[in-house]
């Protein structure tokens, strides 16, 4: 599985034209079916053949960069009807969303040691020998996923398999990693510890990850590192939001 760029839009699939495609047939009839007259027929509601067209948070706080992935997502057709998931690097935060572009459930996420949007070569191969802590890094990008399981048989979400690079339900770890800890404080700063993957605590894994994405394909943006503070400061982009 590899990256395909960061949030590329593409156009309507075949999953919005079937959606349509049922509205038409359970409205006009199907071909060979007997004709009812017009004013006999009745018109049912959308809801219950269109998925809604706007990406739903319910309530849930996120940054306006993680809404825009959302929306390019599922009203941009990007995600293909498949579920999909957006890891917000600056908040440290995992989003799940269903092929209907409702969020299903959004959660703290442990990610990479080190700070950086790429991937270093045969990092894949590393993990058994050891990561540098310095390629220790949760890439950014757009992700085809598949669920399967890692070289101890646990189920996990691959993003990016050759890469080694999944999201994972919480493992225990050295004592003096605190990651339980660390995914329970109210601030993203000290969630940098993986070794690149994101990790979520394992009841959010098991009630919201795995029933979503863990039944066949998904897609999984990762947003980028946020600018640096001083750079953010300076940009007339930047200083409107």
């Amino acid at each position: 599985m590899k990256s395909i760029g960061l949030l590329g839009q593409s156009k309507q699939t075949g999953w919005a034209r079937m959606a349509m495609a049922a509205v038409i047939a359970a409205t006009l009839g199907t071909p060979g079916a007997r004709a009812e007259p017009a004013l006999q027929r009745q018109l049912p509601p959308p809801s219950a053949h269109i998925a809604p067209l706007a990406v739903d948070f319910h309530g849930e706080a996120a940054s306006l960069e993680a809404r825009a992935a959302a929306r390019a997502a599922f009203e941009g057709f990007d995600a293909k009807g498949r579920p999909f998931a957006v890891v917000d690097k600056k908040e440290a935060k995992l989003f799940v969303f269903n092929a209907d572009g409702q969020l299903v459930g959004a959660a703290p996420a442990l990610l990479g040691l080190a700070r950086g949007d790429s991937v270093a070569p045969g990092v894949g191969e590393m993990v058994s020998t050891g990561i540098p802590p310095d390629l220790r890094t949760t890439p950014a990008g757009r992700y085809d996923s598949q669920p399967g399981p890692n070289l101890k048989g646990e189920t996990v979400i691959w993003v990016d398999y050759d890469a080694a690079f999944a999201i994972h339900r919480l493992r225990p770890g050295p004592a003096h990693e605190r990651r339980a800890e660390r995914l329970a404080s109210p601030s993203p700063d000290d969630n940098r510890i993986s070794l690149g993957c994101v990790v979520v605590a394992g009841e959010f894994f098991d009630r919201v990850v795995a029933p979503v994405l863990g039944h066949g394909a998904g897609v999984v943006y990762v947003l980028p590192e946020p600018a640096p503070a001083a750079m953010a400061q300076t940009t007339p982009s930047a200083s409107r939001l």
